[in-house]
């Protein structure tokens, strides 16, 4: 099978920088595609997750310069953390540190706490989608607008009056647009005007697949196959806890159990050969890349597992 494997991590669980910085050299070493994190600002559940939050872009910034292969990014930033004008410089700027390896996984927002914690403003959800649907146009029109040309945008939520649209990041015309998420309406439209990854994030595979298609039938009204534009990219995120033993992978999993403000997940708790098996059976509907949650960052033995029993058995495929 062709998948190509990611590993996705939850530093707001409680990582330092330092433990951010081993867990992604290691993934880099170990032969896996990319590091992509997670963008909040605070623990989900009754741990504090100490010592603290560390926030994805300063700490993407700093990894690209310590890693030297693997691709680095979002799964997501929050459209209501930042402003689109600033986030496209300060995608564009990570993208140039790290010589083009950064992606922008963003979406709607949806952890109020976080913002209460924080005073960010939360708007309703409409205008959360709102807002996303317009920081999209405004951060790819700026990576696209020519240099010595300027860049103008006059929208509902954001007004932009001759942007210099700089600076530009190396990959050519931006940095991948992963677009994901359950919705059933204006999560497929978005990703199939804007996006060149399609994420489902964490759903069992039969959910997975009617969601695929649904962003397949919004590719279709939007003309994107005609457009010239590359295919969408279809991705699947997968909480992974597995073991050389049927105790080892429920240790792992023991976090799983505690009370979160994350909606329900389709886990991988088992064996080496079960996630192998899974992998295929996203494959099977489209999949051609697959994010892996992995819980603990100072767990590097689950991940030198993965990568010596999983991701021969893929290449084998």
């Amino acid at each position: 099978m062709t998948v190509r494997v990611c590993v996705f991590v939850e530093p707001h669980r409680g990582a330092t920088y330092d433990d951010q910085l081993r867990f992604a050299r290691r993934v880099e070493e170990a032969g896996f595609e990319g590091f992509f994190r997670a963008d909040h600002y605070q623990s989900m559940g009754a741990d504090p997750g100490l010592p603290g939050p560390t926030d994805a872009w300063l700490t993407l910034a700093a990894l690209a310069r310590e890693t030297s292969r693997i691709r680095l990014g979002t799964l997501v930033s929050s459209a209501t953390f930042r402003l689109p004008g600033p986030l496209a410089v300060m995608v564009a700027q990570v993208d140039q540190m790290s010589g083009g390896r950064v992606e922008l996984g963003i979406g709607a927002g949806w952890y109020e706490r976080e913002h209460l914690s924080y005073g960010i403003p939360f708007p309703p959800v409409v205008e959360r989608f709102d807002r996303l649907a317009e920081q999209l146009e405004v951060v790819t029109g700026l990576w696209r607008t020519p240099v010595g040309e300027t860049y103008h945008h006059d929208g509902p939520h954001y007004r932009l009056v001759d942007a210099p649209a700089l600076p530009k990041p190396t990959q050519v015309p931006g940095p991948p647009i992963i677009v994901g998420g359950k919705g059933p309406k204006r999560t497929p439209e978005l990703a199939a005007r804007y996006a060149d990854e399609f994420n489902m994030p964490f759903r069992s595979v039969a959910e997975t697949a009617a969601t695929y298609e649904r962003v397949r039938e919004a590719c279709d009204r939007h003309g994107r196959d005609a457009s010239g534009r590359p295919p969408l990219v279809f991705s699947a995120g997968i909480v992974v806890a597995v073991g050389r033993t049927d105790a080892e992978a429920r240790r792992r999993a023991e976090p799983l159990h505690a009370k979160s403000a994350l909606p329900p997940e389709d886990s991988v708790v088992g064996s080496p050969a079960q996630l192998v098996d899974r992998l295929g059976e996203f494959a099977a509907i489209g999949a051609t890349r697959v994010h892996l949650r992995l819980i603990e960052l100072d767990d590097l033995d689950h991940l030198d597992l993965i990568a010596n029993e999983v991701l021969p058995q893929l290449e084998a495929r």
